[in-house]
């Protein structure tokens, strides 16, 4: 199983849209995904149609040890499994404070349960606490979704020493892989910019025996959408939502980069290199 999770301490920068609509795409070419929603917020679970009544079970009773993840995930699709969030889990930080191995927990659930699928994806919380430090003690990878702003590196270096500590004290086989850039105009010359600051960043050569090291910025850029904001309050995906949109064929695109096939359409390398002109 490949597990990622997608983790950005700031808010509003595409971390949700990007863990639902890829993990939807990723699942319409015949993986079995779930979608782990770690943010009391919930809109992940939201975002697939899933909206869990007060007291029904979610991820918070999983950490709880009073649920296994069998027992609280839904089918939000053909291939597609979602572990929902509440608003309950706002409250696990303070009831795990005092709990041993607290940041192990969903790992040692995922060991019991969670090998079925061919992708795991986590939207974490904007937060590095310790929900967080559950998401990554338990995945492989994280996905740095990234808004082309000139703030959009503000707090970078310490989520980065973040992944760095879980890596040498809780989880070795933590890495960064990739960055996405969202919400990204590719007709304004700030968006060219940031995305060659942020190029410039990773490709730096000061990463050595880093969790970062072999970092990369993908090649897909997630175009800001209008059709990407009004899915969520249908409780669908892009992909149900309007999957003619620039919305779906990008994160199709993203998709097929991070399968390995890498194959973008024309009208990405399009928006790459307007992009450039900029």
């Amino acid at each position: 199983m490949r597990s990622i999770a997608i983790l950005n301490q700031k808010g509003g920068v595409g971390k949700t849209t990007t863990a639902v609509n890829l993990a939807s795409a990723i699942a319409r070419m015949g993986h079995k995904v779930c979608v782990l929603d770690l943010d009391p917020q919930a809109h992940a679970s939201l975002h697939l149609g899933i909206g869990v009544a007060s007291g029904a079970e979610s991820v918070y009773q999983v950490l709880m040890g009073e649920a296994s993840l069998e027992d609280v995930r839904h089918q939000a699709g053909e291939n597609l499994w979602c572990i929902p969030a509440h608003l309950d889990l706002a409250a696990a930080e303070m009831e795990l404070a005092g709990e041993v191995g607290r940041e192990m927990i969903l790992r040692d659930a995922m060991e019991v349960h969670g090998q079925q699928y061919d992708y795991l994806i986590i939207d974490c919380p904007p937060s590095l606490g310790v929900l967080t430090l559950n998401a990554l003690a338990c995945v492989d990878e994280v996905f740095l979704p990234l808004q082309p702003h000139f703030l959009a590196l503000h707090g970078l270096s310490k989520l980065l020493r973040t992944v760095d500590i879980v890596s040498k004290r809780i989880n070795p086989c933590l890495k960064l892989t990739g960055v996405v850039l969202c919400l990204f105009e590719s007709g304004t010359r700030l968006a060219g910019e940031v995305a060659g600051d942020v190029h410039e960043f990773f490709n730096r050569g000061t990463a050595e025996g880093r969790t970062w090291a072999s970092a990369e910025v993908f090649q897909t850029r997630i175009r800001r959408n209008i059709r990407l904001a009004e899915a969520p309050s249908f409780g669908q995906s892009i992909f149900d939502y309007d999957p003619s949109s620039n919305g779906a064929e990008d994160y199709t695109n993203l998709a097929r980069e991070v399968l390995g096939l890498g194959v973008a359409s024309k009208s990405t390398e399009d928006s790459l290199a307007e992009s450039a002109a900029a």
